[in-house]
């Protein structure tokens, strides 16, 4: 089972998410917060394996709570996507993945499952768009700092699947194009952020697009 913890300033939104989640047979929402500073508590107290935080929230926002609960809970960001460009900063603070305040129940569900499962991405094409859209529009942020050891120790495989992750390439397509069970990718990624001292495969994403321009 799938523990949430949802985390937006707006009871009506709350309301729809759990309505939304609780239709799965293997989520479970356990709690829900009304801002950034309350998420944070929560999620320490009820040690959720997903937290659904919006992005603007008082007292603390989005970002600043995804930084805190690095180790703690992998966060979904959601997300207008086109209107809040701050979704960069929160994958910079480690959120494992966004969704679009807009999508339906199926999306929101499958997001949830694929996040718990250790994968940060929704969609592969969505990534891709974010993360173009990233490495053109947002140049001037510091660059993400990894392990350099840890960067010189990666196998020529790890190499080659932290540049696809690059390309926004999910675990399956990261297998069909390397000739690797998913299971055997999902093994090398996991890998890659530990060499590297990462915390979210989008962070890794950010990382290889930055360092090949």
């Amino acid at each position: 089972m799938t523990r949430v913890l949802l985390a937006d300033d707006h009871a009506a939104v709350r309301a729809g998410l759990r309505m939304l989640l609780d239709s799965a047979d293997d989520i479970e929402v356990v709690g829900e917060a009304a801002d950034g500073v309350e998420a944070v508590a929560l999620a320490h107290e009820l040690r959720p394996d997903v937290v659904v935080m919006d992005i603007r929230m008082p007292r603390k926002d989005g970002i600043a709570a995804a930084a805190e609960l690095r180790g703690t809970a992998d966060v979904l960001v959601l997300t207008s996507y086109g209107d809040d460009a701050n979704v960069f900063d929160a994958l910079r603070a480690g959120a494992s993945g966004f969704l679009l305040k807009d999508a339906d129940a199926e999306t929101l569900v499958e997001a949830v499952r694929t996040i718990a499962r250790g994968d940060g991405l929704i969609s592969p094409a969505v990534t891709r768009g974010l993360i173009a859209e990233f490495a053109r529009s947002r140049p001037a942020y510091a660059p993400i700092e990894v392990d350099g050891a840890g960067l010189a120790a990666l196998t020529p495989r790890e190499t080659e699947v932290l540049s696809l992750i690059g390309e926004g390439m999910s675990n399956a397509e990261i297998g069909a194009e390397l000739g690797m069970a998913e299971a055997t990718v999902k093994s090398h990624v996991t890998r890659v952020l530990a060499k590297l001292g990462l915390t979210s495969r989008v962070q890794a994403a950010i990382f290889a697009r930055e360092q090949a321009r």
